[in-house]
């Protein structure tokens, strides 16, 4: 009951929210329900920034909502496909990684950003957004004022792609290949939830089903599992760096959950199906959780909308957002470059 109480109010505004929007999606697919969502709960935001006794349910719906949108959809999915997707994906995922890194870094030694924000808007534009952050935080010893500036320019971009990329990859002739925009969303697009929203959008504009999402949330959540190495390797800088103790750097570690437990729950339910199909079990059976699944996910952009608020990101300040515009379009060029001469579009 205290659930319900606490989050009842904030979930139905996202659902109210949702309905709509997932007609408007149905109506005019080349601009699809998650983004819909995404621009009804922003228009929202603008004048309604105190979400009061419906904050708790909204924040729950960006958050947990979207990661059972995700599970979801491990539901159809089969593990070979997963197995192949990470194969064919794997030399974009460390090159885009490792640029928007490489990009954060310089750009934090020539124009003298703090080095924690720095490293943090790096690692969320490359990894996972926020879960990456989130995960990071703890280990560098970053304060709530940098978490929520990394978070805020992070989450900015991520809307942005969600409502670019779609008609970017229509631009430069994706257009009826799902396998090459999923790559793309999967790489390109630093949170899940954006990489969900574009995926879905592209799926609408060419009919197509859930092939794309299907494929790009596995390219997602692969390059998710980056978050491992990624915190492990910081860890040990930091510690060097700052003379930390080996038994205080574990103890630290400890307290992160490195591997999102979304996520396992995605591969857990992807190995039901595999099996499930193995033993003659028709695939249709699946279908179902993939249309509560899109629900679900025009449910979370939402939530994200009414989270977004332009006038807080403004206040950050003006090189931690060109920071992340230079990781956004570092990450975007260099996954077309890769997809391209791989000829994978």
């Amino acid at each position: 009951m205290d659930f319900i109480k606490k989050n009842l109010p904030g979930i139905l505004v996202c659902i109210l929210i949702a309905i709509p929007a997932f007609y408007l999606g149905k109506m005019f697919p080349i601009i699809g329900g998650p983004v819909f969502a995404i621009l009804i709960g922003m228009l929202i935001c603008m004048f309604w920034t105190n979400h009061g006794a419906a904050g708790a349910g909204i924040k729950f719906t960006s958050k947990k909502v979207l990661q059972y949108a995700v599970i979801l959809l491990g539901f159809g999915l089969n593990l070979n496909v997963i197995f192949l997707t990470a194969k064919e994906s794997l030399p974009i995922i460390i090159s885009t990684i490792a640029t928007s890194l490489i990009v954060s870094f310089a750009m934090c030694k020539i124009f003298e950003l703090p080095t924690k924000l720095a490293t943090l808007i790096g690692v969320g534009s490359s990894i996972c957004g926020g879960s990456a952050i989130a995960a990071t935080a703890p280990v560098i010893k970053a304060n709530d004022e940098e978490i929520g500036q990394a978070i805020s320019v992070v989450f900015f971009f991520n809307v942005v792609a969600a409502l670019v990329f779609p008609t970017l990859g229509d631009i430069i002739g994706m257009s009826h290949d799902a396998v090459a925009f999923g790559i793309f969303a999967g790489t390109a697009v630093n949170d899940t939830s954006s990489v969900t929203a574009a995926a879905s959008t592209w799926d609408s504009m060419f009919s197509l089903g859930h092939d794309t999402l299907d494929k790009a949330v596995t390219v997602k959540l692969t390059r998710t599992l980056a978050i491992i190495p990624i915190v492990l390797c910081l860890s040990v800088w930091y510690a060097k760096r700052h003379n930390v103790s080996e038994q205080e750097r574990v103890s630290r570690l400890k307290i992160i959950n490195l591997v999102p437990s979304f996520i396992i729950m995605f591969i857990i339910a992807a190995l039901i199906t595999t099996i499930a199909v193995y033993y003659g079990v028709d695939a249709s059976v699946f279908r179902p959780f993939k249309d509560v699944s899109l629900f679900f996910i025009i449910m979370a952009m939402a939530a994200i909308g009414l989270n977004c608020n332009i006038v807080k990101l403004i206040k950050t300040g003006f090189m931690p957002i060109m920071l992340g515009l230079a990781c956004w379009l570092s990450i975007t060029a260099v996954c077309l470059v890769i997809q391209y001469e791989i000829n994978i579009w």
